[in-house]
């Protein structure tokens, strides 16, 4: 996507954003109680979480050493991965409960990614890619629409390609780059492509997976400063993962992978 050690003390690791008590569900993205994860075999990779909360609309940066287990984290709370037996809920979902088609529903509803490759499609053009999301979701279709200006006789595909255009040009992309291929983009263009496919149909959460590790310090900070904006002006809890702890100041907290674990 080790070895144990005995830990006396782990109420340390209640790093809810509060500090104090349990939060109401609502207000909570992301809440974990007691949540073990282990790759099969015998010495497979062994996840341990006491507690881990996030509030809706938190900006969380979370750091940690390449194999420590960031991309673990991701997959359980996308769905992707199940632990055993234990509280994960987001978004006030029990993911546990939910059968493996029930969390593939959830994830195309409700999360966006932005993957460390960007995953576009290369033989679709730059507003086709951003578009994929609103073809498996009708959610994210339905509210692609909903937040476009629309007039009597509109068709939905044409305010379906104002609303990609729209999220393009907030992320510094131009008009006419919307009908050329992926492919055809820079490096730092395509990110900001995956970036408004993760966006597009106002998901709740965004998980970012090393998504500036192809980028120069200038484009990093161009492009964070960008996507912080648009989850910041849409209320939208990010969970973005990097290995880069200079990152960690652009955000509302920042964590490392250590502070949350045991058993490590």
């Amino acid at each position: 996507m080790v070895a144990e050690m005995d830990v006396s003390d782990i109420s340390r690791l209640d790093i809810s954003s509060s500090g104090t008590g349990h939060p109401d569900a609502a207000e909570l993205t992301i809440d974990i109680e007691n949540l073990i994860f282990q790759w099969p075999g015998k010495n497979g990779f062994r996840l341990s979480i006491p507690q881990f909360r996030v509030k809706r609309g938190e900006r969380i940066f979370l750091q940690g050493a390449s194999g420590s287990g960031k991309s673990t984290l991701l997959g359980l709370l996308g769905g992707v991965l199940l632990p055993q037996p234990c509280h994960l809920r987001v978004l006030d979902t029990d993911l546990i409960s939910l059968t493996s088609s029930a969390r593939d529903r959830f994830r195309v509803d409700h999360i966006g990614f932005l993957f460390q490759q960007f995953n576009l499609v290369p033989y679709l053009s730059v507003r086709e890619n951003v578009l994929l999301p609103c073809r498996f979701s009708r959610r994210r279709r339905q509210q692609a629409l909903d937040a476009t200006d629309t007039h009597a006789g509109t068709y939905p595909a044409d305010a379906l390609e104002r609303a990609a255009d729209r999220l393009l040009h907030l992320l510094g992309l131009d008009a006419e780059l919307a009908r050329q291929p992926a492919t055809a983009l820079s490096v730092g263009q395509q990110q900001r492509v995956a970036a408004a496919r993760a966006l597009i149909g106002h998901p709740e959460l965004i998980i970012a997976d090393e998504p500036t590790s192809a980028l120069d310090s200038d484009r990093q900070a161009e492009f964070l400063d960008l996507l912080l904006g648009q989850c910041n002006d849409e209320n939208v809890t990010l969970i973005f993962v990097s290995h880069d702890q200079r990152l960690g100041k652009h955000f509302t907290r920042s964590i490392h992978l250590n502070e949350l674990c045991v058993n490590r």
